[in-house]
């Protein structure tokens, strides 16, 4: 039987679970995992700035295509719960991430020997298991069982902790015969797929909530597939967002409180029937349930069962795989179709285009300083229908939600659940190194960039070249915006007279001469008709220098971006589009 570290063993499993790269940074009580990786060859490893840099990494990794899970790598103490964020961000959206952190020797673990926490307990709550391996033989098996638990079910990601003195020790282990353990996902039977579809033919203007677990189950077109199929409308949520093009003439647009569109809105407040698949109900999507469930017959169909009914009572769960459940969907609903009983939607899904093209906001500002609305358009202009957006929270967020055109699944790649500022710069860098071939735009308010701008000399270092737009107001806007609730305006403000860049008047940090410290490129734009050259320029940049390339927007210091408590009562702060010239770039020209 081959001999060697726990270690190398630990190496050899990732290899044989489909592990091609990581993410970390080493130190003391990480570094025979580090030799390992060395000696072992096969994975990249993508040194970070900031552990929880690594960790956003990894899930930017996992989002960009369909069977990938990200790696991130740290030693003992402070790193693990660094990446604790990056953790309760995968959890919360689904996302298989595997973190390995190092840990002092056994032996002294309990004796707060230097950086020994316990961090298996505090990774606990955030992850699907956390697992500190004090023999060294069970190295192995903890590591096939992580992959097992990331895969099956409910993805999410998984914490193995290794003290120094296990990884060191040599166990008996033949990498030629080891084998992943089998996934599973629950599926669907054949009598809960007929009761749904019983149900949904039972309505007269029925929808499809797609959510982001038919993207983990690849599922999209499968999606698609059932919804021309019987030619019900489809809302993607946000992490669905992508599932079904914008263009597509079922699409109905995103409903919601923040990330929503009016049309979106106005369409589900007319139906009477929801199909949610793969989805979680949640909050800033639904908004008050009284309004989002009244006069509504829904059925749920998500992969963990004690998601079902979690947020409301449906009149039908299932548990299932999205996939699974779509294929019998579809079988069921052909056979309907085949002997003339599937019910015809033409002009309910033909009401819903009529929304889309009458309910739109203004994005054509001339303003100076700039309105964020119009740095949206442009960016349409700029970026094709290949582009993958990568986002995390703040008006920057909701507005591009709003405004944005969005055409393929794993096209917006978006933090939902956890929201954590500074995700968007070190996310990017895992989708771009994940599929270098594909354009990724990066979108941000000035503080979300602010958060963790260093892991900008990781895509300098590594060459991963990506557009980060920059969207610079100096305030912290959504806080702004809620804070006007109770009638505050506290601490949220940014701006400040930098002594080295007195241009910039209040706008304070110089981020040009930060990002081009930091080994990138930046253009600083101030006026609308300067975008489109700007953008244009940018992907020419990085192209040709392959690094990440950032343009800031310097837009006026105070926007209210659309949203509410309720999907019926979204504020709408700026006008509205009365004529075609106000949303050039919106999905369907302007009917008025």
């Amino acid at each position: 039987m081959p001999r060697m570290t726990a270690a190398r063993a630990a190496v050899e499993i990732l290899k044989r679970e489909g592990v091609t790269n990581a993410f970390g940074v080493p130190g003391a009580a990480i570094n025979p995992f580090y030799k390992a990786l060395q000696a072992g060859g096969g994975i990249d490893h993508t040194l970070a700035r900031h552990v929880e840099g690594a960790s956003h990494m990894a899930e930017g990794y996992t989002r960009a295509n369909p069977g990938n899970i990200g790696v991130c790598i740290g030693t003992s103490g402070p790193a693990g719960t660094d990446m604790i964020t990056g953790l309760y961000s995968a959890i919360g959206d689904s996302i298989p991430i595997l973190c390995i952190t190092g840990q002092a020797p056994t032996a002294v673990i309990h004796k707060e020997d230097f950086q020994a926490v316990d961090i298996a307990s505090i990774a606990k709550p955030v992850t699907k298991a956390a697992t500190t391996v004090l023999e060294a033989a069970q190295v192995p098996g903890v590591f096939q069982q992580a992959f097992h638990l990331m895969r099956s079910g409910r993805p999410g990601p998984v914490l193995i902790d290794l003290p120094i003195d296990v990884q060191l020790t040599e166990i008996e282990f033949d990498p030629e015969t080891y084998e992943p353990l089998p996934v599973y996902k629950p599926s669907a039977t054949r009598a809960q797929a007929e009761k749904a579809i019983k149900l949904l033919n039972a309505s007269e203007r029925p929808l499809i909530v797609a959510g982001g677990g038919i993207i983990n189950a690849d599922a999209s077109e499968l999606l698609v597939e059932f919804a021309e199929l019987t030619g019900i409308p489809v809302v993607p949520t946000l992490m669905g967002w992508g599932i079904i093009a914008d263009d597509h003439e079922l699409n109905a647009g995103m409903v919601g409180l923040q990330t929503s569109h009016r049309y979106g809105n106005a369409t589900f407040l007319e139906s009477d029937f929801v199909l949610g698949i793969g989805n979680r109900w949640a909050n800033r999507h639904t908004g008050g349930l009284d309004v989002y469930t009244k006069g509504r017959t829904f059925v749920h169909v998500d992969i963990e069962p004690t998601q079902i009914g979690k947020i409301f009572a449906p009149e039908y769960g299932i548990a299932s795989d999205a996939k699974a459940a779509l294929e019998l969907f579809i079988e069921v609903a052909k056979e309907l179709k085949a002997a003339g009983r599937l019910p015809e939607r033409a002009e309910w899904a033909a009401s819903a285009q009529e929304r889309k093209a009458t309910l739109q906001r203004r994005t054509h500002f001339d303003n100076v300083p700039m309105k964020p609305q119009r740095v949206y358009e442009e960016m349409n202009k700029a970026f094709g229908p290949e582009t993958r957006y990568v986002t995390t929270i703040g008006l920057s967020q909701i507005a591009g939600a709003q405004m944005l055109h969005v055409y393929r699944p794993r096209h917006w790649i978006n933090c939902g659940q956890a929201g954590p500022l500074g995700w968007t710069i070190p996310a990017a860098l895992g989708v771009a190194t994940a599929d270098p071939e594909t354009p990724v735009v990066a979108l941000s308010g000035d503080y979300d960039f602010q958060f963790m701008l260093e892991e900008l000399a990781v895509g300098a270092q590594h060459r991963i070249p990506y557009v980060h737009v920059l969207v610079n107001n100096a305030y912290l806007g959504l806080i702004r915006q809620a804070q006007r609730n109770l009638d505050i305006n506290f601490q949220v403000n940014l701006e400040f007279e930098n002594i080295n860049s007195p241009e910039l008047g209040v706008y304070g940090v110089d981020h040009v001469k930060v990002v081009e410290g930091l080994g990138c490129k930046a253009i600083r734009v101030t006026e609308p008709g300067q975008l489109l050259p700007a953008f244009e320029e940018a992907k020419k940049l990085a192209a040709e220098f392959r690094v990440p390339v950032v343009v800031e927007a310097i837009l006026e210091r105070v926007t209210n971006i659309s949203m509410g408590v309720q999907i019926d009562g979204v504020n709408e702060w700026e006008e509205l589009a009365t004529e075609p010239g106000h949303a050039p770039t919106s999905i369907k020209p302007l009917k008025v």
